[in-house]
């Protein structure tokens, strides 16, 4: 999941792959790669991981409640064959 400390693991792996002399510019920096990479993170048309589990949850349950439904309705015809 894409959480502020993941995005603050990134920004530091970016900002100790510079080379010193660009190291030295800190925190400014720092705060530029968050704020990039959460704008382009933002205009990505993803889920977290919670939302993706709530609605696997949601999913698997109408699929239970389908499989229900069509056991009935082939009792059903069943039934109204006899």
């Amino acid at each position: 999941m894409l959480t502020p400390k993941n995005l603050e693991a990134i920004a530091q792996q970016l900002h100790n792959a510079l080379p010193q002399s660009l190291k030295n510019v800190g925190n400014d920096l720092d705060e530029k790669f968050k704020q990039i990479l959460q704008a382009q993170l933002a205009r990505l048309d993803v889920v977290t991981r919670e939302e993706f589990d709530v609605q696997s949850q949601v999913l698997l349950r109408t699929r239970e409640k389908l499989n229900e439904l069509e056991k009935r309705l082939d009792e059903l015809n069943k039934d109204a064959q006899s």
